[in-house]
């Protein structure tokens, strides 16, 4: 697939690592120095362009921006032909990482689809940074679990097909309401990483007994 990243640092970088490791087509965006950007995408394999060229570009366009440039970012997509899959990858931090800016009575999610009216939005919050650029994203043996919430079916499982080819779990957590609770899970991991001293080579793995009833305890 074509891939157009919105965002160039750590996350947009790591993402396109894997991503061009698995044979996808990768345009970086959104830098502040362009000549950087040219140079770290050289070196991945990938394109550059503006954030219009890369969301036209796009089978799936990816938002790895911090969360208080996505709407600069976005600003700048002008009006794609078609409709597109935004993976937003995206979650409300405040500036110094203590809490979320947007809570449980909307998401980031919900809120990127306000500023993105010509694009699918899928939630789906990858490892942290520092796994994406080591050799994978295994935790103790395991695949990172990432939630992927969404209210079309079909791009859910686009953008869960990207998650399995950076090497993480995909976990279909349902419609884009959803990503209201993975939000502040993906909080409670950045504290235990940063605040807690547990570090970042930390991720969600789910449970599930696959012979079980799905209706028990409900």
């Amino acid at each position: 697939m074509k891939i157009g990243i919105i965002g160039a640092g750590n996350v947009g970088t790591g993402l396109a690592k894997h991503l061009v490791a698995k044979g996808h087509s990768v345009m970086l965006s959104f830098s502040l120095d362009m000549a950087k950007l040219r140079a770290t995408a050289a070196a991945l394999g990938a394109q550059t362009g503006s954030v219009a060229e890369a969301v036209r570009f796009a089978d799936v366009a990816v938002l790895a921006t911090p969360w208080t440039a996505a709407a600069e970012a976005l600003s700048q997509a002008g009006t794609p032909p078609g409709r597109k899959v935004l993976w937003d990858c995206t979650n409300a931090l405040k500036p110094d990482m203590s809490g979320l800016l947007v809570g449980t009575t909307t998401s980031g999610a919900e809120e990127i689809a306000k500023l993105a009216p010509w694009a699918t939005v899928v939630k789906a919050i990858p490892p942290f940074a520092e796994l994406l650029h080591s050799p994978d994203v295994h935790v103790g043996g395991k695949r990172a679990a990432v939630f992927v919430c969404g209210d079309d079916a079909n791009a859910r499982m686009i953008v869960g097909q990207l998650v399995d080819d950076i090497g993480a779990e995909r976990i279909d957590a349902g419609p884009i309401t959803l990503a209201r609770y993975t939000e502040p899970a993906a909080m409670l991991l950045v504290q235990l990483a940063y605040t807690c001293g547990f570090g970042t080579r930390i991720g969600f793995s789910l449970l599930r007994d696959p012979a079980g009833n799905p209706t028990d305890g409900v």
